[in-house]
Protein backbone atom coordinates (compact mmCIF):
# COMPACT_ATOMS: atom_id res chain seq x y z
CA UNK A 1 0.00 0.00 0.00
CA UNK A 2 1.59 3.40 -1.13
CA UNK A 3 0.98 6.67 0.73
CA UNK A 4 -1.46 7.70 -1.35
CA UNK A 5 -3.68 4.62 -0.77
CA UNK A 6 -3.08 4.56 3.13
CA UNK A 7 -4.03 8.32 3.16
CA UNK A 8 -7.24 7.52 2.09
CA UNK A 9 -7.25 5.06 4.50
CA UNK A 10 -6.70 6.96 7.77
CA UNK A 11 -7.63 10.55 6.78
CA UNK A 12 -11.01 11.45 7.08
CA UNK A 13 -12.74 13.09 4.04
CA UNK A 14 -15.70 15.62 4.32
CA UNK A 15 -17.73 15.75 1.45
CA UNK A 16 -20.06 18.57 0.76
CA UNK A 17 -23.37 17.55 1.86
CA UNK A 18 -25.18 18.59 -1.60
CA UNK A 19 -22.46 16.27 -3.92
CA UNK A 20 -23.69 13.32 -1.98
CA UNK A 21 -27.65 13.68 -2.89
CA UNK A 22 -28.96 13.18 -6.14
CA UNK A 23 -31.08 15.79 -7.95
CA UNK A 24 -34.21 14.14 -6.52
CA UNK A 25 -32.82 14.81 -3.04
CA UNK A 26 -31.73 18.23 -3.60
CA UNK A 27 -35.64 19.16 -4.98
CA UNK A 28 -36.91 17.37 -1.66
CA UNK A 29 -34.59 19.08 0.39
CA UNK A 30 -35.99 22.49 -0.64
CA UNK A 31 -39.00 22.01 -0.81
CA UNK A 32 -38.81 21.33 2.79
CA UNK A 33 -37.01 23.91 3.88
CA UNK A 34 -40.04 26.05 1.66
CA UNK A 35 -42.19 24.52 4.25
CA UNK A 36 -39.92 25.34 7.38
CA UNK A 37 -39.39 28.92 6.32
CA UNK A 38 -43.82 29.10 5.59
CA UNK A 39 -44.21 27.83 9.20
CA UNK A 40 -41.82 30.00 11.10
CA UNK A 41 -43.08 33.02 8.81
CA UNK A 42 -46.75 32.24 10.24
CA UNK A 43 -45.77 31.59 14.06
CA UNK A 44 -43.41 34.40 15.38
CA UNK A 45 -44.82 33.90 18.70
CA UNK A 46 -45.97 30.71 21.17
CA UNK A 47 -49.64 31.38 20.59
CA UNK A 48 -48.89 31.77 17.01
CA UNK A 49 -46.56 28.66 16.74
CA UNK A 50 -49.63 26.45 18.70
CA UNK A 51 -52.59 27.55 16.32
CA UNK A 52 -50.33 27.01 13.18
CA UNK A 53 -49.30 23.40 14.61
CA UNK A 54 -53.13 22.77 15.36
CA UNK A 55 -54.07 22.98 11.86
CA UNK A 56 -50.80 21.60 10.17
CA UNK A 57 -51.70 18.77 12.60
CA UNK A 58 -55.34 18.56 11.87
CA UNK A 59 -54.77 18.16 8.27
CA UNK A 60 -52.69 15.17 9.26
CA UNK A 61 -55.36 13.03 10.93
CA UNK A 62 -54.75 14.58 14.50
CA UNK A 63 -57.95 15.30 16.93
CA UNK A 64 -58.14 17.39 20.42
CA UNK A 65 -57.75 14.71 23.15
CA UNK A 66 -60.27 14.95 25.91
CA UNK A 67 -59.99 13.50 29.40
CA UNK A 68 -61.25 10.15 29.69
CA UNK A 69 -61.48 9.22 25.95
CA UNK A 70 -60.93 5.64 24.18
CA UNK A 71 -57.67 5.43 22.55
CA UNK A 72 -56.75 2.67 20.00
CA UNK A 73 -53.15 2.11 18.56
CA UNK A 74 -52.90 4.37 15.72
CA UNK A 75 -55.18 7.38 17.41
CA UNK A 76 -53.80 11.48 16.68
CA UNK A 77 -54.79 13.05 19.55
CA UNK A 78 -53.25 16.81 20.66
CA UNK A 79 -53.55 18.50 24.16
CA UNK A 80 -52.75 22.77 24.62
CA UNK A 81 -51.78 23.86 27.59
CA UNK A 82 -52.11 27.58 28.30
CA UNK A 83 -52.07 28.83 24.65
CA UNK A 84 -48.53 28.56 24.71
CA UNK A 85 -47.73 24.53 24.12
CA UNK A 86 -48.77 21.58 22.56
CA UNK A 87 -48.39 17.80 22.98
CA UNK A 88 -49.34 15.64 19.79
CA UNK A 89 -49.45 11.91 20.18
CA UNK A 90 -49.64 8.86 18.29
CA UNK A 91 -50.81 6.29 20.34
CA UNK A 92 -48.98 2.64 20.01
CA UNK A 93 -49.00 -0.59 20.33
CA UNK A 94 -47.02 -1.39 22.85
CA UNK A 95 -47.60 0.00 27.17
CA UNK A 96 -46.12 2.80 28.34
CA UNK A 97 -44.06 0.11 30.38
CA UNK A 98 -42.35 -0.52 27.39
CA UNK A 99 -41.49 2.90 26.72
CA UNK A 100 -42.39 6.07 24.44
CA UNK A 101 -40.65 7.64 22.03
CA UNK A 102 -40.34 11.57 22.55
CA UNK A 103 -39.47 14.20 20.55
CA UNK A 104 -39.23 17.96 22.03
CA UNK A 105 -38.88 20.79 21.06
CA UNK A 106 -39.20 24.80 22.17
CA UNK A 107 -41.35 27.06 20.48
CA UNK A 108 -40.45 30.96 21.92
CA UNK A 109 -37.92 32.92 20.71
CA UNK A 110 -36.05 36.02 21.30
CA UNK A 111 -38.28 39.19 21.29
CA UNK A 112 -38.78 42.18 23.23
CA UNK A 113 -41.27 42.35 25.97
CA UNK A 114 -43.53 45.54 27.25
CA UNK A 115 -43.12 46.38 29.94
CA UNK A 116 -46.06 47.18 32.15
CA UNK A 117 -47.07 50.41 31.68
CA UNK A 118 -45.10 50.92 28.78
CA UNK A 119 -46.05 53.95 26.56
CA UNK A 120 -44.29 57.27 27.46
CA UNK A 121 -43.95 60.83 25.82
CA UNK A 122 -40.51 62.50 25.93
CA UNK A 123 -39.81 66.29 26.03
CA UNK A 124 -39.29 66.10 21.98
CA UNK A 125 -42.89 64.93 21.71
CA UNK A 126 -41.73 61.32 20.82
CA UNK A 127 -44.07 58.04 21.92
CA UNK A 128 -41.69 55.04 23.18
CA UNK A 129 -42.55 51.56 24.26
CA UNK A 130 -40.28 50.97 27.48
CA UNK A 131 -39.64 46.90 26.86
CA UNK A 132 -37.14 44.52 28.24
CA UNK A 133 -36.07 41.78 25.98
CA UNK A 134 -36.39 38.03 26.59
CA UNK A 135 -33.50 34.92 25.49
CA UNK A 136 -30.39 35.62 24.48
CA UNK A 137 -30.58 38.72 22.51
CA UNK A 138 -27.58 40.83 20.66
CA UNK A 139 -28.89 43.95 21.63
CA UNK A 140 -26.61 45.99 18.54
CA UNK A 141 -28.75 44.05 16.37
CA UNK A 142 -32.37 45.42 17.12
CA UNK A 143 -31.52 49.06 16.44
CA UNK A 144 -32.46 50.38 12.94
CA UNK A 145 -34.90 47.98 12.04
CA UNK A 146 -38.61 47.64 11.39
CA UNK A 147 -40.31 45.97 13.73
CA UNK A 148 -44.00 44.60 14.47
CA UNK A 149 -46.24 44.97 17.71
CA UNK A 150 -47.73 41.20 18.10
CA UNK A 151 -49.20 39.56 20.80
CA UNK A 152 -52.92 39.15 23.42
CA UNK A 153 -54.15 42.08 25.55
CA UNK A 154 -56.43 41.33 28.40
CA UNK A 155 -59.25 44.19 28.48
CA UNK A 156 -60.28 46.19 31.70
CA UNK A 157 -63.48 44.73 31.28
CA UNK A 158 -62.84 41.42 31.07
CA UNK A 159 -61.60 39.14 27.48
CA UNK A 160 -59.03 39.15 25.13
CA UNK A 161 -57.98 40.76 22.06
CA UNK A 162 -55.40 39.64 19.50
CA UNK A 163 -52.75 42.74 18.76
CA UNK A 164 -50.93 42.64 15.32
CA UNK A 165 -49.45 45.92 14.22
CA UNK A 166 -46.50 45.84 11.73
CA UNK A 167 -46.68 43.24 9.59
CA UNK A 168 -49.96 44.14 6.80
CA UNK A 169 -49.30 46.35 4.44
CA UNK A 170 -50.06 50.39 5.49
CA UNK A 171 -49.44 49.38 9.13
CA UNK A 172 -47.70 51.73 10.84
CA UNK A 173 -44.31 50.37 11.20
CA UNK A 174 -42.16 50.28 14.98
CA UNK A 175 -37.96 50.79 15.38
CA UNK A 176 -35.38 51.54 18.01
CA UNK A 177 -33.41 54.45 16.96
CA UNK A 178 -29.37 54.72 17.03
CA UNK A 179 -26.82 57.99 16.64
CA UNK A 180 -25.97 58.98 13.58
CA UNK A 181 -21.95 57.67 12.92
CA UNK A 182 -20.51 61.41 13.54
CA UNK A 183 -22.80 61.93 16.83
CA UNK A 184 -21.76 58.51 18.15
CA UNK A 185 -18.01 59.18 18.89
CA UNK A 186 -17.81 58.02 22.55
CA UNK A 187 -20.56 55.06 21.73
CA UNK A 188 -17.95 53.96 18.93
CA UNK A 189 -15.61 53.62 21.82
CA UNK A 190 -17.55 51.12 23.84
CA UNK A 191 -17.33 47.06 23.51
CA UNK A 192 -19.78 45.34 20.88
CA UNK A 193 -21.56 44.13 24.28
CA UNK A 194 -21.70 47.80 25.51
CA UNK A 195 -22.83 49.71 22.56
CA UNK A 196 -26.41 48.99 22.99
CA UNK A 197 -27.75 48.39 26.20
CA UNK A 198 -30.73 47.02 27.69
CA UNK A 199 -32.17 50.03 28.73
CA UNK A 200 -31.46 51.69 25.74
CA UNK A 201 -33.87 49.48 23.74
CA UNK A 202 -36.76 51.48 23.96
CA UNK A 203 -39.03 51.26 20.84
CA UNK A 204 -40.20 54.40 18.79
CA UNK A 205 -44.13 54.19 17.96
CA UNK A 206 -45.25 57.96 17.02
CA UNK A 207 -44.79 61.12 17.10
CA UNK A 208 -48.26 62.93 15.31
CA UNK A 209 -50.02 64.84 18.17
CA UNK A 210 -53.94 64.36 18.60
CA UNK A 211 -56.25 67.06 16.86
CA UNK A 212 -57.77 69.70 18.73
CA UNK A 213 -56.05 69.59 22.08
CA UNK A 214 -54.02 71.42 24.09
CA UNK A 215 -53.05 68.85 26.84
CA UNK A 216 -50.15 67.55 27.86
CA UNK A 217 -48.31 64.14 25.86
CA UNK A 218 -50.59 64.87 22.83
CA UNK A 219 -49.08 62.36 20.75
CA UNK A 220 -48.99 59.44 23.41
CA UNK A 221 -53.11 60.64 23.54
CA UNK A 222 -53.37 60.04 19.71
CA UNK A 223 -51.70 56.50 20.17
CA UNK A 224 -54.01 55.83 22.76
CA UNK A 225 -56.87 57.12 20.51
CA UNK A 226 -55.84 54.67 18.05
CA UNK A 227 -55.31 51.95 19.84
CA UNK A 228 -58.84 52.31 21.62
CA UNK A 229 -60.81 52.82 18.53
CA UNK A 230 -59.09 49.70 16.49
CA UNK A 231 -58.74 46.93 19.81
CA UNK A 232 -60.90 48.76 22.50
CA UNK A 233 -57.48 48.61 24.81
CA UNK A 234 -56.94 51.70 27.03
CA UNK A 235 -53.47 52.53 28.94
Amino acid sequence: MDNKELREKLFYAPKNGYDRISDEERRNVFKLAEEYKAYLTASPTERDTVQTTIELAEKQGFVPYTRGMELKPGDRVYTVGYAKSIILAVIGNAPMTEGAHILAAHIDSPRLDLKPMPMYEDRKELVYFKTHYYGGVKKYQWVTIPLALRGVVALKGGGVVNVEIGTKPGDPVFTITDLLPHLGKDQMTRSLAEGITGEALNVLIGSIPMKDDEGSDRAKFAILNYLYDDNGITE
